[in-house]
């Protein structure tokens, strides 16, 4: 099969071999798949991967271990998880100390004509969300997890810093609650894709007051937006870190003490939620697509990607 391989560096494969299937996995064929920073990131060399990237996709099932699957279009929860484990049997299968990561970690990705993953990671797709949408589930499931972790009320002040994709789909997701959101970031055309479904969006923290926010919603991964994200915190607000930082952060710890700061990390999220979402029309993603390439010319998409302005680049099989 063909394959976009992570191996010091980026390379099209036109002879990968095809996931052999352990008992209670099944073979997907990828209909589409999208970039992520993460997967820019790996090429860079972060964890030092070696295999097929990607963990955002939308597939059919072509070898189920049980025939109700067959033919079935799904998305997948990217943790493999052994679901035996204390860890697993207490709920958070996302932290398994035996998990594999589709595209990430001990795991090839969906930057391929097929991948394999576990019966219990996949979700169906219903019939009204189409490719497009369906290939946003992991990003917004991510999104979703916020919620899961804090408490956002309607009369809480919430702001969240990064106009990038992840930024704009959890300004999506917290629109829903009611509460007085705003999206801080530094791109025009993206910010307008935020005020096109409603959310207050402003170029710069602009008329915001130190101490405005319960909540803040950090998701550019730089010095600069946590240094600004405390700023806006009231005391005993909430801080969500929503991306990973490049190096170590200097951070004084003794002033979140004296101001009681929670500090709540957070990644993957649930996908029933995320596919309740795109069926509802609460939230359309596709204006976040910035283009779509062949998997074959999977380099070219990567340089795309990486560009200034440029949001979700798709990859199609």
């Amino acid at each position: 099969m063909r394959a976009l391989v992570c191996d010091h560096g980026l390379r099209c494969d036109p002879a990968y071999p095809k996931p052999a299937l352990p008992s209670g996995e099944a073979l997907v064929r990828v209909r589409l798949a999208g970039i992520c920073n993460t997967d820019v990131e790996l090429v860079r060399g972060y964890m030092g991967f070696q295999g097929v990237l990607g963990h955002e996709f939308v597939g059919e099932v072509v070898q189920p271990p049980d025939p109700a699957w067959q033919g079935k279009r799904v998305v997948g929860d990217i943790n493999a998880a052994c679901y035996a484990c204390e860890t697993c049997q207490a709920g958070r299968h996302t932290h398994c100390p035996h998990r594999t990561t589709l595209g990430i970690f001990r795991r090839d990705g969906a930057f391929a004509d097929f991948l394999r993953l576990p019966i219990p990671n996949l979700y169906p797709v219903p019939d009204f969300v189409t490719d497009e949408q369906a290939v946003f589930v992991e990003p917004l499931a991510a999104a979703c997890e916020i919620l899961e972790q804090v408490a956002i009320r309607p009369t809480d002040r919430v702001v969240v810093l990064g106009d990038g994709k992840l930024g704009l789909l959890v300004s999506a997701v917290l629109r829903l609650t009611g509460a007085a959101l705003r999206l801080v970031g530094r791109h025009p055309d993206k910010l307008a894709i935020a005020a096109a479904w409603g959310v207050a969006a402003q170029p710069g923290s602009g008329d915001l007051p130190a101490g405005w926010a319960d909540v803040v919603v950090e998701c550019t991964g730089s010095p600069t937006g946590f240094a600004l994200a405390r700023k806006l915190l009231r005391p005993r607000g909430t801080l969500v870190l929503k991306s990973t930082y490049h190096g170590a952060l200097p951070v004084d710890m003794s002033a979140l003490v004296v101001d009681e700061i929670t500090l709540v990390g957070s990644r993957c999220g649930p996908f029933a939620p995320a596919l309740r979402l795109l069926e509802s029309g609460l939230i359309d993603p596709t204006p976040l697509i910035s283009a779509e390439y062949a998997l074959s010319d999977g380099e070219a998409a990567f340089t795309r990607a990486v560009e200034p302005g440029v949001l979700k680049v798709l990859l199609r099989p």
